[in-house]
Parts: C-alpha cells; structure tokens; sequence
C-alpha cells in the first residue's frame, strides 16, 4: 500500500528571510569580475538576497561606483591603555580606520601595561566600549600569562614576539617555545608571530638610517625566525606577521601557515628616505626585495594584506634614528592606497579583496569580506575616479602624519556597517558601537587564509 500523501503545515512552510531594511544598487566583484548587482540588506544588518529584487524597500543606486566588503585588518596598535591620546587611542584610530574603509580590527597587546591577564584584558575591553568605531579583537600576549586558560578565554587571539620590539622586552628563549606552543595549542585561537631572531642582529651595523637599520635587523634575522617556528606542532592556527620577502612568503606557505605583508613594506624600501619616519620592525627592505615582495603579492602568492599601524608622535620620530621608535601609522591608509594601485592596473581588483577583505575576515573567525548571503552588510562604496594626494595633516590618526605624502589614493566614499552607514561622502557619521569579537569559526579547509 502507497504511503498516505505527506499534508504540509504552515509550520512546514519554509522560513521568511528577513524584511529587507535598504537595497544597494551598482557593481560588485562577483564570479571574479565586476557585475551590475541589487543587494538586500535585512533588517539583521545582513545580506539578504543579492540579484534582481522587487520590494518596497528603500534603494539607494550608487551610479557608476563600486560595491566591495569592507576591510579587515588583523594587526593594529592603537596604543590604548598607556599611550599619549596625542598619538592614538581606540576612538581617533578606529574612526580612522572606519574612513578608510576598515570595519574590523584585530589590536596587539604590546600595550602598557602588556595584555598577559584577563585582568588587563578587561580593562582594556571596557576602554574600546562606547568608544570604538568599527569592531575589535583583542589578542593577548602569552609569553608573560601565568595562567593561559582564563586569558584564552577572554583573548580573541595570540601574539608570540620572538624580537624585542616597542613595549615587549621579555622575549621566550628558543628552549621555551615548544612548551609555549603545547600550551596554546588546546585553545584554537589564531596565533601570529612577530618573527625576528635577535641572535641573528648584526652588531657590526651601524643603525643610523632606514640602511643601516635593514642591516642590522636584516632578512636572516626574519628567516631563522621562521625556522624557529617550523617544529611547532601541526594544529595550531599560526600566522606570520609583517613578512618582508618573498623568500619568506614561500617558505610560510610551504609549511602551511598564514602569513601578512604590509603597505610599507610592498610600496617603501630602505632608499624611499633618510630619517626615522621610515623606521619599522621589520626594517624596509631593499628595492630589489620590495619589487619580489610586491611581485609575490599582486600575483596572489600572498594570503593577507594588514597595516601594522604603530603610530609615534613626530618628536619622537624626529629624535637621533637610534633613539627614536620604530613603526609607521596606516590604518586609514591600508586600503586607499591599494586602490588606486587598483585603479591603475597595477593590482587586480580581485587579489585586493581576496588579501584586505574576504581571507583576514575568515582568518578571524567573522561572517565579513565577501558579498554574500548571511554576511554582515559591511560594504564600501567606491569610486575609482575619486582620487586624492595623501596629507598627514588631513587624516584622522591622532598623529598626524603618514610616510605616504603626496601619494595617491583612493578612499570610500561610503561605509556601511550591519547595513548602517558610518561614512558618506568621506565623512564618519557613524556611533561607537563598534564590539569586542572573538572568532566564531576555526577556518578549515575552505576557510584558510
């Protein structure tokens, strides 16, 4: 005998998306290449539908400008708690970031007093409360944690310095690191990797200038750094920051890790100028080693893009270049500037959004970077001929200026977060509402950086 027919309730009926609140209209990169799309943003502050929508909803047509995910940036010093607000703190370097289309930031530990308890973990979450404006994850630095279980669960990721840098004096010796990486291995949080090996330092150069400091900290110091790491055991979620060659890049990805390259170090060398603005750990490397670098990136052999913002106050910077502190700001910068690398053929669009947007995003855990159902609507609109010469004096850090004077450079016009706008006509009109995030996901295998 046949089964009696299936009746369908309505509770069987299938789930209503959400109202949608806005639609975009304009061109995405979508399937790899830019497409005329309508984008429904649900009244969740996610994508509802993407395709040809009929709805009374309001739509707001963007013209001949582009549709793109906001950014995220997975390294930041936003130098709050124990900075000068004179030079950065979670307010003016998330707005700066926000205006340069930036939607989440992950903010080192190297602050004063260092991230190494959940104790300074709080504080430092209730500092970004009601102050941020774009989201944050906080990373914790291991090294000085007396007990890593509590710090684990509040941090939303690790940062391991091999190298003394501004704030970390306390480095682990090389005996200390397999104990270290057992220890974090039970909290599958993403782990990045300031890698310098100071026994690798040439005590023979003479740090006077962006040369001297290349010598001095050269790029063996970064590769027998990457040695060290290599007998971690498999599992952790580890990722190299600020990597300077290409050489590097290769061998990261040879043993399957993530890795970073800044905007200084794929666009400034050692020779772009003489004095302490160009002062960065790790050094900027020769222009031979840069053009390799950028090669490596603009033909996707790099996974991630991120600022390392430090910013200094430009007296510190104008002090003796030994004395003076070493890192760059470019948190606003970070995207404009590969824009108009964009813009100009000398970057595909797509390797842009694949290292800033949709590979950082998934490295974090974060439903971002990519236009696509159920993500949060964080969306730029850009338009490609609006271009504009860098002025430090006219940007948003705190600090006040940027090693990219003069440059050009290409900033949304609009940023949209959860669906909200926080930037119309190059402008922060937005509330700080940004939040502390953790990862949601582990990133397998179709979610790696």
């Amino acid at each position: 005998m046949a089964p009696p027919p299936v009746r369908r309730h309505r509770s069987d009926s299938p789930p209503k998306l959400p109202a949608p609140s806005l639609i975009l209209a304009g061109r995405a990169l979508l399937g790899g290449r830019l497409q005329p799309v309508e984008i429904a943003i649900g009244e969740d502050g996610r994508i509802a539908s993407i395709g040809r929508i009929r709805t009374g909803a309001p739509r707001h047509d963007v013209g001949d400008a582009v549709i793109l995910p906001a950014a995220t940036d997975l390294h930041v010093h936003l130098r709050d708690p124990g900075g000068s607000p004179d030079v950065e703190n979670f307010s003016t370097g998330t707005i700066a970031a926000a205006l340069g289309g930036t939607t989440l930031v992950g903010e080192m530990p190297n602050t004063s007093p260092p991230v190494t308890d959940p104790d300074r973990m709080a504080e430092k979450a209730a500092r970004a409360h009601g102050r941020a404006a774009v989201d944050v994850l906080l990373y914790a630095d291991p090294v000085g944690a007396t007990d890593l279980g509590p710090l684990a669960r509040a941090a939303g990721g690790f940062k391991v310095y091999l190298s003394p840098t501004s704030g970390i004096d306390r480095v682990p010796r090389p005996s200390e690191l397999p104990p270290l990486w057992r220890r974090m291995l039970a909290y599958d949080l993403p782990i990045s990797v300031h890698a310098e090996d100071p026994a690798r330092f040439d005590p023979r150069a003479i740090p006077s200038d962006p040369t001297g400091w290349n010598e001095w900290r050269p790029p063996a110091a970064e590769e027998a750094a990457i040695a060290m790491v290599a007998s971690a055991p498999t599992g952790l979620r580890l990722h190299v920051a600020h990597v300077t060659t290409a050489r590097s890049v290769a061998r990261v990805r040879e043993l399957g890790w993530s890795c970073e390259v800044t905007p200084h170090h794929l666009l400034l060398s050692d020779g772009s100028g003489t004095d302490a603005r160009f002062k960065v750990n790790p050094p900027l490397r020769s222009e031979e080693e840069r053009r390799a670098l950028w090669e490596a990136y603009r033909s996707g052999r790099v996974p991630v893009v991120a600022s390392d913002h430090a910013p200094h106050a430009l007296a510190d910077k104008s002090l003796p270049f030994e004395q003076a502190p070493s890192g760059v700001p470019g948190a606003e910068t970070m995207l404009p500037l590969l824009l108009s690398r964009a813009r100009s053929g000398e970057l595909d669009l797509g390797v842009l959004v694949a290292t800033a947007c949709d590979r950082p995003a998934r490295w974090f855990g974060q439903p971002l970077g990519r236009v696509a159902v159920g993500h949060r609507a964080n969306l730029l609109v850009v338009d490609f001929r609006s271009r504009t010469a860098l002025s430090g004096r006219h940007l948003h850090s705190a600090c006040g200026w940027t090693p990219f004077e003069g440059w050009e450079a290409i900033f949304p016009r609009e940023h949209y977060r959860d669906g909200v706008r926080i930037v119309e006509d190059g402008e922060y009109v937005g509330q700080p509402t940004g939040r502390i995030l953790r990862p949601e996901y582990a990133p397998g295998p179709d979610r790696a950086a």
